[in-house]
C-alpha cells in the first residue's frame, strides 16, 4: 500500500539489513548488463524463444567468450609476428623429413660466413632483424663444417599455418556471436520490462528487510512532504488498512532528503545538477533560479560570438528529438537558452563567427578601451553576484543578529570591488571614493556579528579570528570574475585568427576546411569553458558566499515502477 501511494521516502529501521536479497541483486545486474550490451544493436526478425533471464545469461556468456576470443587473437597475431622468419614452414613436414632420415637443422650466421658452411645441403631461408642469416643445413653423414659464429636456431613451438587456422576459427566464432547478439537484441523490450520488475522486487525486498516487524506488527519509517500528509492519511483510510501514523519534524541533527521544486521555467537547470550529481542540503537554498539566470549570461560572455550562439539555439531546436536522445531533453533546453542569450550578447558585441559586420555597441578586441571596459563589466557582475548571495543569507537569518554579519560581508564585497579596480584597472582609491567606507562598515558588521554573544570580548574575538581568511577569499572571489573577459576575448581573437588564416589561402576547399575546423574547435572550447568557468563561478564563488555545502541527497519516494516505452 505504501508503494502504491508513492509518497514516502523510506528510511530503514535496520540499515544493516536494508538490502535486497543477493539472488535478486545478481539478476538485476545480469539484466542491466545485457541491456547495456544489446542497446544499439539492430535486432533481427527472428526472436529467440528465451526468457529475459536466459537471454541475459547468454548475452553475458557471449561477452565473456568474445573478450577471451579477442585476447586470444591478439596473442596469435603476436606469435605470427615472432615466427615471421619461418614463413609457411610446417612443423609436421620437418618432422616427416626427420622420420625419413633427413635431419634439417637451422642456424643463424653472419651473412659473410654462409659460404664457409660445408654440408650436404645449405640453403639461406631468411634474415633476422639483427641482419644475421638463417641457414637450413642438411647433414645425413655427420660431416658438416660450421663457422664458430654459427648458432643453432630451434624450431618454433607452433608454425604459422596452425596459428592462422586457429585464428580463423576464432574469427568465425566471433562472427557467430555477433549474429547471435543481433538475434538477442529482439528481446530488448522484454529485458526492459524484466529490469523494471526485478528492480521493483529489489525495492520491495529492501523495504521489507529494513522494516521493523514481528508476528503482530509491521513498521516503516521515512520522510514525506508536509503537504502530502493529508493525502497519505486519506488514501490509507480508503484502503481500510489498520495503521497508525506518527508525524515528527526533522531534528536539528537529522538530514532529510531534499525535494527541489523549481518553477517550470527554471527546470532546465536541473539537468546540469543531475549531470554534476549535486543536491542542496535540506536546509540549504534552492539555487535553480539564480543559476539559470547567471549561467547563460556567463556562458554568453565566455563565447562572445553570436554565430556560435545561433548554432547552440538552432541545432537543439531543429533536431530536438535526436539531440534530446543524446544529451537529455532538459540539457537540450538549457543549451537553447544559452544559445539565445549568446546570440543577444553577440549582437551587442557585433561578432558572428569572428566577423564584425557592423559597428557594435560593445566592441570586443585587443584595444585598451575594450579590455578595460570588459574587465570593469566582469568585476561589476561579480560584485553583484556575490553580494546578492550574502544578502540572500541575510534574509534567511533575519531576525537573528547574524543577518547583520551577512549584510556586512555584502558591503565589504563592494569595498573589495574598489580594491580590485585599484589594482587591476589603476583606478584611484582614496577618501574621495566610497570604497574605504564600504570596507570599514562591512568589516565592522562582519566582525561584530559573526558569532553574536552576550560576551562582547568573545564575540569580537571570534569575529576577528575568522575575518582574515574570509577577507582574502572575498578579494579572490571578486577578481575571479575577470575570467569572463579573458576567456571571451581569447575566443574572439581565436575566431578572427582562423578567419584570417583561411581567407589568406587561394585554394577554396582548404579555406573551407580551415574555417570548419577552426570554428568547430573554438565552439568546443567555448562549451568546455561553460563548465570550467561558467559553472565554477556558480558552484564555487557564488555558492560559497551563499554558504552552500551541497550535502543533500534526492527525495526518492518508494513507488511502483513502470515500464517506459523506448523510443529509438
Amino acid at each position: 500500500a505504501v508503494r502504491d501511494l508513492g509518497m514516502v521516502h523510506l528510511v530503514p529501521v535496520d540499515p544493516a539489513r536494508a538490502a535486497a536479497e543477493e539472488s535478486i541483486r545478481r539478476q538485476v545486474e545480469a539484466v542491466e548488463q545485457a541491456l547495456q550490451t544489446l542497446s544499439g544493436i539492430a535486432p533481427r526478425q527472428t526472436i529467440p524463444a528465451l526468457s529475459p533471464l536466459e537471454a541475459a545469461d547468454e548475452a553475458a556468456h557471449i561477452q565473456r567468450r568474445a573478450a577471451e576470443g579477442r585476447n586470444r587473437l591478439v596473442t596469435l597475431y603476436h606469435q605470427l609476428e615472432q615466427i615471421e622468419i619461418w614463413g609457411d614452414v610446417r612443423l609436421e613436414h620437418v618432422e616427416a623429413l626427420r622420420q625419413a632420415g633427413i635431419d634439417v637443422r637451422f642456424f643463424t650466421v653472419p651473412p659473410k660466413a654462409v659460404e664457409s658452411i660445408r654440408a650436404e645441403c645449405v640453403q639461406v631461408v631468411g634474415f633476422l632483424p639483427n641482419r644475421r642469416a638463417v641457414v637450413a643445413v642438411v647433414d645425413r653423414e655427420g660431416t658438416a663444417t660450421l663457422p664458430d659464429e654459427a648458432a643453432l636456431l630451434p624450431l618454433p613451438p607452433r608454425d604459422a599455418p596452425s596459428i592462422r587456422a586457429e585464428a580463423k576459427k576464432l574469427d568465425e566464432s566471433l562472427h557467430r556471436d555477433i549474429e547471435r547478439l543481433h538475434e538477442l537484441a529482439g528481446l530488448l523490450p522484454a529485458l526492459r520490462a524484466e529490469s523494471v520488475r526485478l528492480k521493483q522486487k529489489a525495492d520491495d525486498s529492501a523495504a521489507l528487510r529494513g522494516a521493523a516487524s514481528d508476528d503482530a506488527l509491521f513498521g516503516l519509517q521515512g520522510w514525506i512532504p508536509e503537504e502530502a500528509v493529508t493525502a497519505l492519511d486519506r488514501r490509507l483510510a480508503e484502503r481500510a488498512i489498520p495503521v497508525v501514523t506518527r508525524l515528527v519534524e526533522p531534528l536539528p541533527d537529522e538530514l532529510p532528503p531534499t525535494l527541489v521544486r523549481p518553477p517550470k521555467w527554471a527546470k532546465p537547470i536541473e539537468s546540469l545538477f543531475d549531470m554534476l550529481g549535486t543536491v542542496p542540503g535540506y536546509r540549504e537554498f534552492d539555487v535553480s533560479i539564480p543559476f539559470l539566470i547567471a549561467l547563460p549570461l556567463f556562458t554568453a560572455m565566455l563565447i562572445s560570438d553570436g554565430g556560435y550562439g545561433a548554432l547552440l539555439l538552432a541545432v537543439p531546436l531543429l533536431a530536438r528529438r535526436r539531440v534530446s536522445s543524446m544529451i537529455g531533453a532538459g540539457f537540450a533546453h538549457l543549451l537553447m537558452i544559452v544559445g539565445a542569450v549568446s546570440l543577444i550578447w553577440g549582437a551587442l558585441t557585433g561578432t558572428f563567427f569572428g566577423f564584425t559586420p557592423y559597428k557594435p555597441p560593445i566592441p570586443i578586441d585587443l584595444g585598451e578601451q575594450s579590455r578595460t571596459f570588459m574587465m570593469s563589466l566582469s568585476f561589476t557582475i561579480g560584485a553583484i553576484h556575490l553580494s546578492l548571495a550574502q544578502c540572500w543569507q541575510a534574509v534567511r537569518h533575519y531576525p537573528d543578529l547574524r543577518f547583520l554579519n551577512k549584510l556586512g560581508w555584502a558591503t565589504f564585497i563592494w569595498g573589495m570591488y574598489g580594491v580590485v579596480r585599484m589594482f587591476v584597472l589603476n583606478e584611484p582609491m582614496n577618501w574621495a571614493t566610497p570604497w574605504p567606507y564600504l570596507l570599514m562598515v562591512g568589516a565592522a558588521g562582519a566582525v561584530l556579528f559573526a558569532a553574536p554573544s552576550r560576551n562582547p570580548v568573545k564575540m569580537i574575538g571570534l569575529g576577528l579570528a575568522a575575518f582574515p581568511l574570509s577577507m582574502l577569499s572575498a578579494f579572490s572571489d571578486v577578481i575571479s570574475y575577470v575570467r569572463l573577459m579573458a576567456v571571451g576575448l581569447a575566443s574572439s581573437v581565436l575566431a578572427v585568427s582562423f578567419n584570417d588564416m583561411a581567407l589568406g589561402m587561394e585554394f577554396w576547399p582548404l579555406t573551407a576546411m580551415v574555417l570548419l575546423f577552426g570554428h568547430g574547435l573554438n565552439l568546443g572550447l567555448a562549451l568546455i569553458a561553460m563548465f570550467a568557468h561558467g559553472v565554477r563561478l556558480n558552484m564555487l564563488e557564488f555558492s560559497n558566499n551563499l554558504g552552500m555545502q551541497w550535502i543533500g541527497y534526492p527525495y526518492q519516494p518508494f513507488i511502483q515502477r513502470v515500464t517506459q516505452e523506448h523510443k529509438p
